[in-house]
């Protein structure tokens, strides 16, 4: 009885540590917009909404009822997936957290940060081959591996892997979508190439997991889980390819000339 007490209140404060996290990260945003207008650097206000509600996802994903029940039910793990490594990612990554910095920050503090950007690891990691591996090589790992039912009996396993989810997918859709500065200026053929290989990856996994379930999961919960998986993926990377399509027509439409009379 003592020990599973121990084991509720491990959870419990884990939950605590998601919720701190998860309101600095809002705290950090909203006064860095706060800044940037008293700088008379206009910051729009549909950004900071973009922002809010992907933390909401990040939070509804990590903490309360979707995640109780993602414990033991593969279907409400697969919702969490969803919302933590591909729409949260998404929404903040077109809130453009850096660019909020770079108007809120001193000249000098925007130049650091631009050189933290520019250097060597952030460049790899950020490239959209890196990017991708980490994020949907991080997924056949965890799903073709005893690490899934393992994540579930250890709250520190449990932790390091849901950061990996969010900051993997965070990564790679900043390198697929560039509303923030971005360090590889990869092409537009070179990041579309890559997406799709991205995207055929994780459809293959999806139907893995429909045919062969993880360890610890039931072949229904499995089936119903790996069809979310495959169209709520779907679903969520049509907006993504919708950005980089609208961004690639922005960077080749053909200017306008103007005759001089």
């Amino acid at each position: 009885m003592n020990n599973n007490h121990n084991h509720h209140s491990t959870w419990d404060t884990l939950d605590l540590y998601f919720i701190i996290g998860f309101c600095l990260l809002l705290f950090i945003y909203v006064l860095a917009a706060v800044f940037a207008n008293h700088k008379n650097r206009k910051w729009p206000l549909y950004r900071t909404i973009l922002w809010i509600l992907g933390i909401l996802c990040a939070a509804i994903s990590l903490v309360g009822p979707i995640a109780n029940r993602a414990h033991f039910d593969f279907t409400f793990h697969m919702i969490g997936h969803l919302l933590l490594g591909m729409l949260s990612p998404l929404l903040m990554v077109l809130a453009a957290p850096i660019s909020l910095m770079m108007k809120a920050l001193s000249v000098t503090a925007s130049r650091r940060l631009s050189r933290v950007l520019r250097s060597w690891p952030i460049r790899t990691i950020s490239d959209p081959i890196a990017s991708s591996l980490l994020n949907i090589g991080g997924l056949w790992i965890l799903y073709l591996t005893d690490l899934y039912s393992l994540m579930h009996q250890n709250v520190f396993l449990h932790l390091i892997i849901h950061i990996h989810v969010f900051l993997a997918g965070y990564l790679f859709t900043s390198s697929m979508i560039s509303f923030d500065p971005n360090p590889h200026k990869a092409s537009f053929t070179y990041r579309a190439c890559v997406l799709i290989s991205a995207l055929a990856s994780h459809g293959i996994l999806s139907k893995l997991i429909y045919a062969n379930p993880p360890a610890s999961v039931s072949k229904v919960q499995a089936e119903a889980g790996a069809m979310l998986m495959y169209y709520g993926g779907d679903l969520i990377d049509l907006v993504l390819i919708y950005f980089l399509c609208l961004e690639w027509y922005k960077a080749t439409r053909p200017r306008a000339i103007t005759i001089p009379t």
